[in-house]
């Protein structure tokens, strides 16, 4: 009684520092350029899930399929009956991108038990892609 689903019952609580610690250890993930050289080569998926407002606030990443995170599993399930164009199947190579690259890390492991085996997400997130003088489009109208 009481037990959480996903959590064993010997398993003790966890706080989110620790959460992150050991969601990160189970995939690697990926620095800004290499993202953006995969990318470019047709070998990810780039996926921001930051909300509306910090991307008209800060911008786009040109390519990068905008899904808010409450809808991410239902668009990146290639199964599922909502899945975006680009869910092609379980061998999709996501990297997921928040703001500083938190959120990201527990969205990648979301989908990695749908089956995406190769999500990811990007150390330092969007503000990290932006300090490395990668490519950032304006943020205004950008649509959902």
């Amino acid at each position: 009684m009481g037990d959480v689903v996903g959590r064993g019952v010997d398993e003790r609580p966890v706080g989110i520092d620790e959460l992150l610690e050991r969601v990160r250890a189970g995939f690697e993930r990926i620095a800004p350029r290499e993202a953006y050289e995969a990318a470019r080569g047709g070998d990810a998926l780039l996926v921001d899930i930051r909300y509306a407002a910090l991307r008209e606030r800060d911008g786009l990443i040109p390519g990068a399929l905008v899904v808010e995170r409450n809808e991410l599993e239902w668009r990146l399930d290639p199964q599922g009956s909502h899945r975006a164009a680009e869910a092609t199947g379980h061998g999709l190579r996501v990297v997921v991108i928040c703001n500083e690259g938190y959120a990201s890390s527990l969205a990648a492991e979301s989908l990695r038990r749908l089956g995406l085996s190769r999500a990811t997400d990007l150390v330092g997130g969007f503000q990290a892609w932006r300090a490395a003088g990668l490519p950032v489009a304006s943020g205004a109208g950008a649509e959902v």
